[in-house]
């Protein structure tokens, strides 16, 4: 397949407009949820066995989370990544569903990382952001470049989570922007559902239309 642009183009676009989506990104998640009540707070998220509050404070940890803590939790938990993330999951939990809140609203601002690129930072923010929106019938109209940037990035990567994998031999093709990705049997919807179905939530292959829509449902594991 023909990359209609290069490489380099790409990856520079992507990378140096993160921070100011990012930063929007956090600020509307942390407005839809101001209002919620405790019960709303302790809705399951589309994350296997966590709530919606623990996706937040999961966020909250990812921002607050150098490289140099990163790797000493890494060591601590004996290169348990999932014990690592449920450690600092916890760090962020606060007392409270405010308490939660408020820890999110400060890292708003935050350019804080693991070491993983920016663009894979705001795809966490909007995936963990439908996570927690979609089980509480919130409903964001993301700016379509943004979800846009981030299909493309995870059209070619498996890092943090399985996605260019998972749609290997599939033909992606969105309803509201430009995103179109690989060949094979299709798959359409907007661009919001087919990141999120990249990203192993089966929940949003409902939205999904084509014939590659119920391989890629059995391809979406737990997220």
């Amino acid at each position: 397949m023909t990359d209609p642009e290069p490489r380099a183009a790409r990856s520079s676009r992507g990378t140096t407009g993160a921070w100011p989506l990012i930063r929007a990104e956090r600020t509307a998640l942390a407005t839809d949820l101001a209002a919620l009540t405790d019960e709303q707070w302790r809705t399951p998220s589309l994350c296997t066995e966590l709530t919606v509050r623990e996706v937040l404070a999961h966020l909250t940890a990812g921002a607050s989370l150098n490289s140099v803590r990163w790797l000493a939790g890494v060591i601590r938990c004996r290169f348990d990544f999932d014990k690592q993330v449920a450690m600092r999951l916890a760090e962020q939990l606060g007392a409270t569903p405010a308490e939660t809140l408020e820890r999110f609203r400060r890292v708003v601002p935050s350019t804080t990382k693991p070491p993983l690129p920016a663009l894979a930072m705001l795809g966490e923010t909007i995936v963990h952001g439908e996570d927690i929106r979609r089980p509480l019938g919130i409903v964001r109209d993301h700016p379509i470049e943004t979800v846009t940037r981030v299909a493309e990035y995870y059209r070619g990567s498996d890092l943090v989570v399985l996605a260019k994998g998972r749609i290997d031999g599939l033909r992606l093709t969105a309803t509201d922007g430009p995103f179109t990705t690989g060949t094979g049997p299709l798959v359409s919807g907007t661009t919001l559902a087919l990141v999120m179905a990249m990203t192993g939530r089966a929940a949003y292959c409902d939205d999904l239309e084509g014939d590659g829509v119920e391989p890629l449902r059995d391809r979406c594991g737990t997220a």
